[in-house]
């Protein structure tokens, strides 16, 4: 009996000390860029490896706001994001509905289809979005961005909505269409809050995917005052620049839309996933 409780002991002693180096690793890049917003150097050399070893300034924050674009950067950012977000929600959730409620020909392979575009890169078409965007008056615009991204959101999100759509019951609807609802109201009313959970989690990683993409913009936009934050802060961190510093003060600075995203949605995301619908 002793023996298997010093064997329970030294595996829990082994467990604890494999969490504590895996969130080590985890934790300590974190904590190394926070350090390195308030270090008072500007390269990633003159920094201490231990954090906060070097002391503390605001130095770095002050500068960004005050002798670069990075308020236009995070405002044009934020545009995007909101505006990928809302169109991604209603087109994604609307062709899922269309997928979901509806028997069409050609459905199946329209399904798969999406598939099948997700597979490719995003890159693999730049020339074709070049050209599209060029002809229609989208480059170097911000709306052109916002119909890059939600149209490269639409294929698997469409799919992953509709799988989740199908464990609605259907007989919400009938009865919805009892009482005299078209489809529209039904999808309004009836599918869309209790499809809660999906849709909130629908918002959250297609309002976070434009932060920091780098290829996207520095296709589409070319005007200084058109720049993204990706943009704006690798040219910090250029072969011509080293100012390691301030690039991880700006992305501090990224990380409050999301904690305040966060605090908004997650409450609605936890309670609707305990109370998502009835089967059938």
């Amino acid at each position: 009996m002793r023996n298997k409780t010093v064997g329970g002991t030294v595996s829990h002693g082994i467990i604890y000390i494999l969490f504590l180096i895996i969130s080590f690793f985890v934790i300590y890049p974190l904590v190394y860029v926070v350090s390195a917003a308030f270090s008072p150097g500007n390269s990633i050399a003159s920094l201490n490896i231990v954090p906060f070893a070097d002391g503390f300034t605001v130095k770095h924050f002050v500068h960004l706001f005050k002798n670069t674009n990075y308020g236009i950067w995070f405002l044009n950012t934020l545009k995007i994001a909101i505006g990928t977000s809302l169109l991604t929600i209603i087109t994604s959730s609307m062709g899922a509905y269309v997928f979901s409620r509806f028997h069409f020909t050609f459905k199946k392979s329209m399904l798969m289809s999406l598939l099948i575009l997700q597979i490719f890169p995003s890159f693999v078409g730049m020339v074709a979005i070049y050209v599209i965007l060029y002809r229609i008056g989208g480059l170097d615009t911000l709306w052109g961005l916002v119909l890059v991204y939600t149209a490269g959101n639409i294929p698997y999100n469409t799919w992953m909505v509709k799988n989740y759509m199908d464990t609605i019951s259907k007989n919400l609807d009938e009865a919805a269409r009892i009482d005299g609802a078209g489809h529209f109201r039904v999808f309004t009313t009836i599918t869309m809050p209790v499809a809660r959970p999906i849709i909130t989690f629908l918002g959250i990683t297609s309002f976070t995917a434009p932060w920091m993409d780098y290829i996207f913009p520095k296709m589409v936009l070319r005007s200084i005052d058109k720049q993204t934050l990706a943009l704006g802060l690798f040219s910090f961190v250029s072969d011509k620049k080293n100012e390691f510093t301030t690039f991880s003060a700006g992305a501090l600075i990224v990380a409050i839309p999301f904690v305040i995203f966060f605090l908004l949605t997650q409450k609605t995301l936890i309670t609707s996933f305990g109370s998502a619908g009835v089967k059938e």
